[in-house]
């Protein structure tokens, strides 16, 4: 029963009565350097397959590895913001398996000296949201602090695609390798086993790598692109019968790349594994695939234990002993922590805690700090961020930076309809027109004709001739009935497609019919 439906499953509720899951995550992130870890080669997103590759990327005979010293400083910069401890001697190491994306047949990592280890990050869920809890919880937010083994810099693989009808290995017609990503300079964080109230665990794992993608952004070190590449998780889930101590056999569901699939998959592991011991069947030591379409995860390959990878010292690189003077040089260049941060700008934007979950859910706390600072109010930028322009980026698969509307053309519609210039139709429709590349906002204004109309000798034009066409409605409001007043308003923003001052028309209709 190593593969099952939902539906053939224990409850969520079920499975964590009976057990209590362990959690371990291991994030890896892409950090956006211009070079790779170990050679000169570009790390340009969506280049041509295989144009960024030289020979220590191919792995040729006699290429030497040079560290890249702008990732070491991201790595130190990592580690501090994660509260770790900075080791003062480090190395490389070879890590030996055999795969079609590592061209050199093994990958330069760390192991058992990493540049940073021993460290914290402190998450919060909402306990509203979590079905389970004991009683007596409470509904205010839950700080969960969560252990960093360690932080150690690596190299990425390539990327195999397999073409065919499974989109697998198994059953492909033939697959392609593109060696663009492999070599670019990675971060791997390893959490150390994470034990909360059995209910809370999902929950923590996707608070987690939100939280994780806040801080790499904030620093700078990463764009922390989920649906790039550039962030990564591997959720490592184990139960161990309720009130016993000794761990059970672990599972590790590898690249998973959303919030939401990092909650989904813990659950479904947690659901999965509480099956198969509830019947007596024992839990295998594996990796394992997250299908987003069907909500489960199947088996990869039997996982393997450090011994199996014949890790040792890295003969062509020198190890690395960070000065302290530099340390803390760099320790002095971190930014306000995000969870700072946003509890700043939450006061600062008057937004209750439900709005400003929904703002960091979404992604949206820098564009939206942007547009504030670009001169629109904090209401206004969370309405288009969150509403039209999050609708748009969700349709096309795009993050919100990249969908075609900056944060200073949001600002200037904002302020186009604060002066009544645009009413919120209009306003969409311009936003609209900036998305599909047609310009500025004030180009957009101008070419699509959509100004409100509020001068009084063309509006009362139009309020004439609604008022003619509906003489049962006019005369009701004569007669002191202001009800249908509203239908007279409505047939002047339908004459004027939308475009007429309402607040105007209001006060024609009242002048005309009082």
């Amino acid at each position: 029963m190593t593969t099952a439906t939902t539906a053939a499953l224990p409850s969520f509720a079920e499975s964590v009565a009976a057990y209590d899951p362990v959690l371990g995550l291991e994030v890896h992130v892409e950090l956006g350097t211009r070079s790779k870890m170990f050679s000169g080669a570009a790390t340009e997103f969506g280049a041509e397959p295989n144009s960024q590759v030289d020979p220590v990327t191919l792995g040729l005979p006699g290429s030497l590895p040079t560290m890249n010293g702008a990732a070491v400083e991201s790595a130190i910069r990592i580690g501090l913001a994660l509260n770790c401890q900075i080791a003062e001697h480090c190395r490389f190491a070879r890590k030996n398996y055999f795969y079609p994306d590592m061209p050199k047949n093994f990958q330069i990592s760390q192991y058992d000296e990493p540049i940073a280890f021993d460290g914290w990050l402190d998450v919060v869920v909402d306990p509203s949201e979590i079905e389970g809890l004991p009683a007596g919880t409470g509904t205010e937010p839950i700080t969960v602090r969560v252990g960093i083994e360690r932080a150690h810099m690596e190299e990425d693989t390539g990327k195999s695609t397999h073409v065919g009808a499974t989109g697998r290995i198994h059953g492909a017609d033939y697959s392609l390798v593109d060696y663009n990503r492999a070599g670019i300079p990675l971060i791997e964080i390893v959490t150390k086993p994470i034990e909360v109230a059995p209910a809370l665990v999902p929950a923590v794992a996707r608070a987690y790598v939100t939280e994780l993608r806040e801080l790499m952004r904030s620093l700078g070190v990463s764009e922390a692109r989920m649906e790039r590449g550039q962030l990564r998780c591997d959720a490592n889930v184990s139960l161990k019968p309720t009130g016993q101590t000794e761990l059970g056999t672990r599972t590790e569901t590898k690249n998973v790349n959303s919030f939401r699939s990092v909650e989904r998959a813990v659950t479904y592991e947690i659901r999965r594994q509480a099956a198969l011991l509830s019947q007596g069947e024992a839990i295998v030591q594996e990796t394992r695939h997250w299908h987003e379409d069907t909500g489960i995860t199947t088996s990869g390959r039997v996982k393997e234990e450090a011994e199996d990878y014949r890790y040792f010292p890295e003969p062509d690189l020198v190890p690395l002993a960070p000065s302290r003077e530099w340390v803390e040089s760099l320790r002095a260049t971190l930014p306000e922590p995000p969870a700072t941060r946003r509890a700043r700008l939450q006061q600062d934007w008057g937004f209750t805690d439900l709005e400003m979950r929904d703002v960091v859910n979404a992604g949206a706390t820098v564009v939206i700090a942007d547009t504030v600072e670009a001169g629109s109010t904090a209401a206004g930028a969370k309405k288009w961020w969150l509403g039209q322009i999050s609708r748009f980026a969700n349709d096309r698969g795009v993050a919100l930076e990249d969908v075609g509307i900056g944060a200073s053309d949001v600002a200037r519609v904002e302020q186009l309809v604060a002066e009544g210039t645009l009413n919120d139709k209009l306003a969409r429709q311009v936003v609209e027109g900036v998305l599909a590349g047609e310009g500025e906002p004030d180009a957009v204004v101008q070419a699509r004709g959509l100004a409100v109309v509020s001068d009084d000798s063309a509006l009362g034009a139009v309020v004439d001739e609604v008022i003619a066409a509906n003489p049962d409605a006019a005369e009701k409001v004569r007669g002191g009935n202001s009800g249908p007043i509203g239908a007279l308003i409505g047939g002047v923003m339908k004459a004027t497609q939308g475009q007429a001052d309402a607040a105007r028309a209001r006060e024609l209709i009242t002048e005309r019919l009082s």
